[in-house]
């Protein structure tokens, strides 16, 4: 039987051509996720065990613990005076201060040389040999005085500037120009992975980047043979307990977890995407061994003439496919490693900033992407072998395809209606709750809802067949004719053909909706408190210097420049967020309604305003005291002389700057609202950049650009989800021209009869094209509107969280999905209707 089956496959070398690309394609979905993701997961191994490599403790400042004068413990500076107790103990070979920040590199576009989250800065160490072991310098030397500055490769050549010459940047305040001293290297992920790096002499770091004569972190070298644990315990008793010490195996151990956290969610996610690929697989291999086994039906019943057992039946069977499976599978994995580069680069175009490095291909990822596909390929071909098994002998004799049993179509609409109705009843059920606790419930009833649908196509394939054959017929009499009987004659074919593409278009039809719902909600939620012209804000999140407020309140053109500063308190043991600005100018640039009391009662350190909600939920009135325990270990509690109205400008608590301040490590502003003079908003942002001399920390965006931001992050994610989904649309289409080709072989005689009466090449090509239009058309019909009511009914999980969501059908978008839906019906059928029509009428009509 195994012979047998070699030779079966060999022999249907072109009809299974078809489906060896769809498993194909599948797995190189595959594997190429699970090599991208090792691959992603090794640079970043590599880049982090190369950064960590002389680290032997790492200490850096905490905060106070229980059990401790709290004010006291966190008073105490990470300064020299630590450096020399660490230093002084046994096993140490080295303490590296070190001074870390966001430092903001100008290109020649006055823009950011690095990403946002990757402008690092930091100081330079020399050691005894004058050098940094951690930052190799390449060109030039190290910086030695404030007005120096060094740079990663990647940078300076973003950047234009040579040694010797002047580098453009900014940390949280105005632009600075240091000269250009050195080129280092680095093995920082951040770096990496697209960001910039500036090194500054220490005291240069402290000053830009917290205060002087302090350091954030120290990094711990240990002589030859200490032990780790012990250094680290020794260390820790040194310390004061505001300070904490963890070993490097720990550093690296946190370090590797979080990037292995980090690669499984992209893995799972991606991995998602190729199982729908493989799920849609499934229906094309099932088709095409059905449509095989019968055409071999004469030769299966000659085997069970001489001799063959069901049994052997069914293991002829499944050896092909398990053959077809590991042969599209090898070639897939080969053409994985071409998807884990282009993941790759698609990615970091969309931002993921990914590091550079070699493909790791593991023998995990080889085993997994060869069996998925060996066993998708022989799970879909098992029915269909069970099905060859059961033919009878003299019936197979008699007759070489049959049409399905009664009975199977009424258990299978049965079945389809149960699943269908259960899975609507579900998703019905979830629009009564108002928020994502129902998330299972919506999983669950989309799953039932689609495998209904699936179940159930056949018996809706009728209708809409007949319906369509209408318009056929007034197309053409004679093709549309045929072209609707020939879709009738085997509903379950049609509709297996059709699930492929519908259960894609589901999917990019649900999610289309969601995201022009959600985008339309963003759109509401962005300008409805904010009533500023522009938003100044920081590219490193580091936040502004308040310098920046006070040069922008004095240009001509701007009518209110409001900073924004916040910082984190605790009430009731629960986290908190207070913001402090201008009081009496906030109503310029936000829309404040006031529930009781005025805004103008807040200043000093005394008073706050409390938003509607917060107030409620912690039960406080005006005059009510709201204790506020900082970060920093103090305290206050000033009274509430002001609610106000829910707004997503002020938070819940807004207090002037007195009260915040004491309480930051080093004051910035987080963002400047301005308000335009009248008839001057739209030249302001080039007068901005102007006055702020070209600084590339600087975002200047207005109400729109903040709205074209929220959809643009939606906009990407969607159009990710296109391009991965897209997978599984191009294998239907792969189904669409299998089924019609191998339903053109088994028609062979038909078509040939029809020819020897008068039907010409031109009208036989139009019968196919209009019967593959009708299977895609069906497709398409059946997944948008699956697709529209998943959406309706999931959207009402957001109720709560996102209360500006409301369901938008975008018909636009609908209609193309429709139309290239029509244009894949018509170009899936080409090549079955050129051979349809070259088919030589003689030899078709003596065809067995």
């Amino acid at each position: 039987m195994f012979r047998t089956a070699l030779r079966n496959l060999l022999a249907h070398k072109t009809r299974l051509m078809m489906t060896a690309l769809a498993v194909l394609l599948g797995t190189a979905f595959v594997s190429g996720t699970l090599v991208f993701s090792d691959s992603v997961g090794s640079a970043f191994r590599d880049r982090m065990s190369k950064s960590l490599g002389d680290v032997a403790v790492s200490v850096t400042a905490g905060g106070a613990r229980p059990g401790t004068d709290a004010e006291a413990e966190a008073a105490r500076p990470l300064d020299d005076r630590v450096v020399d107790s660490i230093r002084a103990l046994p096993g140490v070979a080295a303490v590296r201060p070190s001074v870390g920040g966001a430092a903001v590199i100008a290109d020649k576009g006055n823009n950011p040389a690095g990403s946002e989250w990757g402008s690092t800065g930091a100081n330079y160490v020399p050691g005894a040999n004058g050098k940094d072991s951690r930052y190799p310098i390449v060109k030039g030397r190290g910086p030695a005085a404030e007005g120096e500055i060094v740079l990663d490769a990647k940078t300076a050549g973003k950047t234009g500037a040579k040694v010797g010459g002047t580098v453009r940047l900014a940390v949280d305040g105005p632009v600075m120009t240091k000269k250009l001293v050195g080129i280092a290297e680095t093995d920082d992920p951040r770096v990496s992975a697209g960001g910039s790096l500036a090194l500054f002499d220490t005291a240069t770091a402290q000053k830009l980047f917290g205060k002087p004569g302090e350091f954030s972190e120290l990094v711990v070298s240990a002589t030859p043979g200490t032990d780790q644990q012990k250094l680290t315990a020794e260390v820790r008793r040194v310390l004061p307990r505001s300070f904490e010490a963890q070993s490097g195996k720990q550093l690296a151990a946190a370090e590797s977890e979080m990037i292995d956290e980090q690669t499984s969610s992209i893995r799972k996610t991606l991995l998602v995407f190729a199982g729908i690929s493989l799920f849609v697989g499934v229906f094309i291999i099932a088709n095409t061994f059905t449509m095989l086994i019968a055409q071999r039906s004469r030769e299966i019943a000659l085997l069970r003439a001489v001799g063959a057992t069901r049994r052997q039946v069914v293991r002829s069977v499944l050896i092909e496919a398990g053959l077809l499976g590991l042969t599209a599978s090898v070639v897939g994995f080969v053409l994985g490693l071409g998807v884990a580069t282009g993941l790759r680069s698609v990615l970091n175009a969309t931002g993921a900033s990914l590091p550079d490095g070699p493909l790791v291909v593991t023998p995990t990822a080889v085993l997994s992407a060869l069996g998925v596909g060996v066993v998708v390929t022989v799970l879909a071909a098992w029915l269909p072998s069970r099905k060859a098994a059961r033919i009878a002998p003299v019936e197979a004799l008699a007759a070489v395809d049959q049409a399905p049993a009664p009975r199977g179509l009424v258990l299978r609409n049965s079945l389809g209606a149960a699943l269908t109705g259960l899975g609507v009843a579900t998703m019905l059920y979830v629009t009564t709750f108002k928020n994502s606790s129902g998330m299972q419930y919506a999983m669950a009833g989309s799953a039932l809802t689609l495998a209904g649908v699936i179940v159930l196509a056949p018996l809706l394939s009728r209708p809409f067949v007949h319906l369509f054959g209408r318009l056929a017929i007034r197309l053409s009499a004679v093709s549309g004719k045929l072209a609707r009987q020939n879709a009738l004659r085997n509903p379950r074919r049609t509709a297996a053909t059709a699930s492929a593409l519908m259960i894609g278009l589901t999917l990019i039809t649900g999610l289309t909706v969601a995201a022009v719902s959600a985008d339309r909600g963003m759109a509401k939620l962005g300008p409805q408190d904010l009533t500023a012209d522009y938003k100044v804000s920081s590219s490193s999140y580091q936040g502004l210097s308040p310098e920046i407020a006070r040069t922008l309140a004095g240009q001509p053109g701007v009518d209110a420049a409001v900073a924004l500063r916040t910082t984190g308190f605790r009430t009731d043991d629960h986290p908190s967020l207070a913001l402090a600005t201008d009081v009496a100018a906030i109503a310029k640039v936000a829309d404040v309604r006031m529930v009781s009391g005025s805004l103008s009662d807040v200043r000093g350190t005394s008073a706050v305003a409390v938003s509607e909600t917060f107030a409620k939920d912690r039960g406080l009135k005006a005059g009510a005291a709201l204790p506020m325990s900082f970060y920093d270990g103090k305290k206050a509690a000033p009274r509430v002389v002001a609610v106000y109205r829910d707004n997503d400008v002020l938070g819940s608590v807004l207090t002037a700057p007195a009260l915040l301040n004491p309480h930051m490590d080093k004051v910035r502003d987080d963002q400047v609202l301005l308000k335009a003079a009248p008839g001057r908003a739209k030249d302001l942002p080039a007068k901005i950049k102007e006055t702020l001399g070209g600084n590339p920390l600087i975002k200047v965006q207005s109400q729109d650009d903040l709205r074209r931001a929220g959809a643009g992050s939606i906009d990407d994610i969607l159009y990710l989800m296109y391009g991965l989904l897209g997978m599984a649309v191009v294998i239907a289409v792969i189904g669409v021209v299998n089924t019609l080709a191998m339903s053109v072989f088994e028609r062979t005689r038909e078509i040939g009869m029809l020819r020897a009466i008068g039907l010409d090449r031109r009208e036989v090509k139009r019968m196919v094209r209009l019967e593959s239009v009708m299977i895609a058309m069906f497709g398409a019909v059946l997944g948008v509107g699956v697709g529209v009511f998943l959406a309706w009914s999931g959207g009402h999980l957001l109720r709560s969280s996102f209360p500006q969501y409301a369901m938008v059908v975008p018909w636009g978008r609908i209609g193309v999905f429709l139309l290239l839906a029509l244009a894949v019906g018509v170009l899936a059928a080409v090549w079955p209707a050129r051979r349809a029509a070259k088919l030589d009428t003689l030899e078709a009509i003596g065809a067995q």
